[in-house]
């Protein structure tokens, strides 16, 4: 399977369109409720982050209670990219996310070679932090995205890390 984050981050576009969200932060956690999913937050191991699995038919998804608010938001969106992109592999086994730095969810999704982890990724990022609405605050002016102060001020407003602002203002996800 080949990676496609293009396709990803139109069905993150999809449901915002769908969940009528017009300004951040976006409600994750209504918008995983509002598919039937089951979310739940339990304190885990420091290295998971969150899972996605299907249960006698019921999706569900895992986030570690003892991480960051932040953290938890961008797994919770990661693991409905899982549910929304990889039902098929998400109902052979439960797919667990070790914990990341800077986003990344272990070795081998570092090296930007897991598709399911690239789309899950990019999905999560368009998601939070969705391109129209992080346009609108870049062109509100006031904020200095050269500047950690402006960075963290814009990572406030959408309710994500300051590693995951800089890493969509690079354009990686």
């Amino acid at each position: 399977m080949k990676a496609d984050p293009d396709k990803a981050r139109k069905s993150a576009r999809a449901i915002l369109r769908a969940f009528g969200v017009k300004a951040a932060p976006v409600p994750v956690e209504r918008i995983i409720k509002s598919k039937n999913i089951v979310l739940q937050y339990a304190p885990l191991e420091e290295e998971l982050s969150g899972m996605a699995y299907i249960k006698d038919g019921v999706g569900i998804i895992g986030i570690n209670a003892l991480h960051h608010p932040n953290r938890q938001r961008f797994s919770a969106a990661h693991e409905l990219a899982h549910h929304m992109l990889h039902e098929r592999e998400i109902g052979k086994a439960v797919h667990i996310d070790r914990g990341f730095r800077m986003l990344l969810r272990d070795d081998v999704s570092s090296q930007g070679v897991d598709p399911l982890e690239i789309e899950a990724n990019a999905f999560a990022s368009e998601l939070l932090i969705p391109s129209e609405l992080l346009t609108n605050a870049l062109h509100a002016g006031g904020l200095d995205i050269e500047d950690d102060a402006g960075i963290e001020a814009l990572a406030r407003k959408f309710r994500v890390s300051s590693s995951a602002m800089r890493y969509r203002l690079a354009g990686r996800f």
